[in-house]
């Protein structure tokens, strides 16, 4: 049995000293054989769960969440300890030296007048960090593990901030109208189907960049309505005596419509 000192509380040494041991050699056999890759997804899910955390204002499940998140930043830290490339004190140092210099109007000489101000400011600091010449070369530094509709708006700002876009949301629906046309010839054409899916998409988080949406809320939120509009149609179909799959298109659909009106 390994050694670690119970107590009433731990802190941040704590949690970096048990994930020590679990990938020792006398800890835990999973644990030890992990690496980057394998235990990547269960970044990405903690980082989800942490944000449903947010989204339901549940202050005890997100200090639950943030604490799985930062239990995989220190599992990942130690992996790469063992392989002497860097240790968790370096990962803080580099952030916090990123921190001080992507804030001149706190720690320097920089201003800044209100919150509006500072976005500018940072992309254009963050350029200068990560040694990107050209807009071309800030497209291309968007992470591209983002969700696709996040990494579209992202990329669609940064085209827009050198001044490639649209006057209004006028150009941005039109296009969206045109590229829908194009992916309906494909359909019938026997054409590049995802290409031009791809294109409505695309064209679709324009149209929500100028209205200030997020991609990524409004189809949650449509999927949240979807879900709950079905789930009448089935209680509805079931009132009646029926399934829904003994059921007409037609006759689905007359359930639908009603359940959209309520709903």
């Amino acid at each position: 049995m390994l050694n670690f000192t119970r107590k009433p509380r731990y802190d941040y040494n704590d949690l970096l000293e048990i994930v020590r041991l679990l990938r020792s050699a006398e800890g835990c056999p999973w644990d030890r054989v992990q690496t980057h890759q394998s235990i990547r997804r269960g970044l990405l899910e903690e980082a989800y769960e942490a944000a449903e955390a947010i989204d339901t204002e549940d202050a005890a499940l997100l200090r639950e969440e943030l604490g799985d998140v930062l239990m995989q930043v220190v599992f990942h830290a130690d992996i790469e300890k063992d392989a002497g490339r860097f240790t968790m004190d370096d990962v803080c140092d580099g952030v916090v030296k990123k921190l001080l210099f992507r804030h001149p109007h706190v720690f320097g000489d920089g201003r800044a007048e209100t919150a509006d101000t500072v976005p500018a400011s940072w992309d254009e600091l963050k350029r200068q960090e990560k040694g990107q010449k050209t807009t071309a070369d800030a497209l291309d530094a968007v992470a591209r593990s983002l969700p696709g509709l996040w990494r579209a708006e992202k990329i669609q700002k940064k085209a827009a901030d050198a001044g490639f876009d649209w006057r209004d949301v006028s150009g941005a629906l039109d296009k969206l109208d045109e590229e829908t046309g194009e992916l309906r010839q494909a359909v019938e054409t026997g054409g590049d189907v995802a290409g031009e899916l791809g294109d409505v998409l695309f064209a679709a988080v324009k149209v929500g960049r100028f209205c200030g949406i997020d991609p990524e809320d409004a189809i949650a939120g449509t999927c949240e309505k979807f879900i709950r509009r079905f789930r009448v149609m089935e209680q509805e179909a079931a009132r009646q005596g029926r399934a829904l799959h003994d059921m007409t298109l037609e006759e689905m659909t007359a359930l639908w419509n009603g359940a959209k009106e309520r709903s």
